[in-house]
Protein backbone atom coordinates (compact mmCIF):
# COMPACT_ATOMS: atom_id res chain seq x y z
CA UNK A 1 0.00 0.00 0.00
CA UNK A 2 1.31 3.69 -1.04
CA UNK A 3 0.78 5.62 2.28
CA UNK A 4 1.67 9.03 0.86
CA UNK A 5 -0.91 7.93 -2.41
CA UNK A 6 -3.83 6.67 0.13
CA UNK A 7 -3.39 9.68 2.85
CA UNK A 8 -2.82 12.07 0.21
CA UNK A 9 -5.57 14.67 1.53
CA UNK A 10 -4.37 13.73 5.04
CA UNK A 11 -0.70 14.68 3.90
CA UNK A 12 -1.73 18.06 2.33
CA UNK A 13 -3.97 18.79 5.67
CA UNK A 14 0.18 18.82 7.57
CA UNK A 15 0.66 20.85 4.76
CA UNK A 16 -2.11 23.13 5.47
CA UNK A 17 -1.25 23.53 9.36
CA UNK A 18 2.09 23.96 8.60
CA UNK A 19 1.52 26.99 6.18
CA UNK A 20 -0.85 28.55 8.74
CA UNK A 21 1.46 28.24 11.97
CA UNK A 22 4.17 29.88 9.02
CA UNK A 23 1.63 32.64 8.96
CA UNK A 24 0.55 33.18 12.54
CA UNK A 25 4.65 33.64 12.89
CA UNK A 26 4.46 36.02 10.65
CA UNK A 27 1.37 37.94 12.23
CA UNK A 28 2.71 37.71 15.47
CA UNK A 29 6.22 39.40 14.39
CA UNK A 30 4.65 42.01 12.45
CA UNK A 31 2.33 42.68 15.23
CA UNK A 32 5.61 42.79 17.52
CA UNK A 33 7.47 45.08 15.23
CA UNK A 34 4.54 47.32 15.06
CA UNK A 35 4.30 47.49 18.75
CA UNK A 36 7.77 47.82 18.84
CA UNK A 37 8.26 45.09 21.14
CA UNK A 38 11.53 44.35 22.37
CA UNK A 39 12.65 41.08 20.99
CA UNK A 40 12.90 37.93 23.69
CA UNK A 41 10.74 39.87 26.68
CA UNK A 42 8.04 38.92 28.04
CA UNK A 43 4.55 39.85 26.56
CA UNK A 44 2.63 41.09 29.17
CA UNK A 45 -0.98 38.85 29.85
CA UNK A 46 -3.50 41.39 28.45
CA UNK A 47 -6.20 40.45 26.44
CA UNK A 48 -6.64 43.70 24.82
CA UNK A 49 -3.11 43.54 23.77
CA UNK A 50 -3.14 42.26 20.24
CA UNK A 51 0.36 40.91 20.41
CA UNK A 52 -0.44 39.23 23.66
CA UNK A 53 -3.10 37.25 21.47
CA UNK A 54 -0.63 36.72 18.40
CA UNK A 55 2.05 35.65 20.86
CA UNK A 56 -1.05 32.94 22.44
CA UNK A 57 -2.21 31.75 18.81
CA UNK A 58 1.47 30.93 18.26
CA UNK A 59 1.97 28.97 21.15
CA UNK A 60 -1.46 27.37 21.58
CA UNK A 61 -0.68 26.11 17.91
CA UNK A 62 2.57 24.86 19.09
CA UNK A 63 1.29 22.86 21.76
CA UNK A 64 -0.92 20.90 19.59
CA UNK A 65 0.62 20.06 16.63
CA UNK A 66 2.16 17.29 18.28
CA UNK A 67 -0.69 15.51 18.87
CA UNK A 68 -1.90 16.11 15.46
CA UNK A 69 1.22 14.84 13.99
CA UNK A 70 1.13 11.39 15.88
CA UNK A 71 -2.05 11.51 15.35
CA UNK A 72 -2.19 11.27 11.60
CA UNK A 73 0.85 8.93 11.78
CA UNK A 74 -0.96 6.59 13.85
CA UNK A 75 -3.84 6.40 11.46
CA UNK A 76 -1.63 5.93 8.61
CA UNK A 77 -0.04 3.54 9.99
CA UNK A 78 -2.82 1.70 11.65
CA UNK A 79 -4.64 1.79 8.15
CA UNK A 80 -7.51 3.72 9.55
CA UNK A 81 -10.03 4.93 6.50
CA UNK A 82 -8.44 7.27 4.65
CA UNK A 83 -11.08 9.19 3.58
CA UNK A 84 -12.35 9.83 7.88
CA UNK A 85 -8.48 10.59 8.30
CA UNK A 86 -8.86 13.26 5.76
CA UNK A 87 -12.04 14.76 7.25
CA UNK A 88 -10.91 14.83 10.60
CA UNK A 89 -7.51 16.05 9.67
CA UNK A 90 -9.11 19.18 7.82
CA UNK A 91 -11.65 19.50 10.59
CA UNK A 92 -8.62 20.04 12.56
CA UNK A 93 -6.85 22.37 10.65
CA UNK A 94 -9.98 24.37 9.55
CA UNK A 95 -10.47 24.87 13.31
CA UNK A 96 -7.19 25.81 14.18
CA UNK A 97 -7.45 28.59 11.23
CA UNK A 98 -10.84 29.87 12.51
CA UNK A 99 -9.04 29.66 16.10
CA UNK A 100 -6.69 32.64 15.32
CA UNK A 101 -8.70 34.46 13.45
CA UNK A 102 -11.23 34.86 16.38
CA UNK A 103 -8.11 35.31 18.86
CA UNK A 104 -6.86 37.88 16.70
CA UNK A 105 -10.39 39.84 16.41
CA UNK A 106 -10.56 38.87 20.44
CA UNK A 107 -13.84 36.74 19.89
CA UNK A 108 -13.55 35.03 22.72
CA UNK A 109 -16.45 32.57 22.97
CA UNK A 110 -16.43 32.08 19.30
CA UNK A 111 -12.17 30.77 19.99
CA UNK A 112 -13.19 28.56 22.77
CA UNK A 113 -15.78 26.96 20.25
CA UNK A 114 -13.07 26.62 17.63
CA UNK A 115 -10.24 25.27 19.96
CA UNK A 116 -13.11 22.92 20.99
CA UNK A 117 -13.48 21.60 17.33
CA UNK A 118 -10.10 21.27 17.00
CA UNK A 119 -9.99 18.99 20.21
CA UNK A 120 -12.88 16.92 18.55
CA UNK A 121 -11.04 16.58 15.36
CA UNK A 122 -7.91 15.46 17.00
CA UNK A 123 -10.37 12.90 19.56
CA UNK A 124 -12.01 11.54 16.43
CA UNK A 125 -8.14 11.03 14.82
CA UNK A 126 -7.23 9.00 17.50
CA UNK A 127 -10.48 7.25 17.29
CA UNK A 128 -9.66 5.88 14.18
CA UNK A 129 -6.28 4.55 14.71
CA UNK A 130 -7.25 2.95 17.89
CA UNK A 131 -10.37 1.52 15.30
CA UNK A 132 -8.09 0.07 13.03
CA UNK A 133 -5.24 -0.64 15.75
CA UNK A 134 -7.73 -3.15 17.05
Amino acid sequence: MDLAHTYSMAISALGALAILMFCQLLVADVVGLRSRHIPGSAVPADHENPLFRASRTVANTNESIAIFILAILFCMLCGAPASATAYAAWAFVVARCLYAVCYYLNLQILRSVMFGISLLALTALLVLGGSAWL
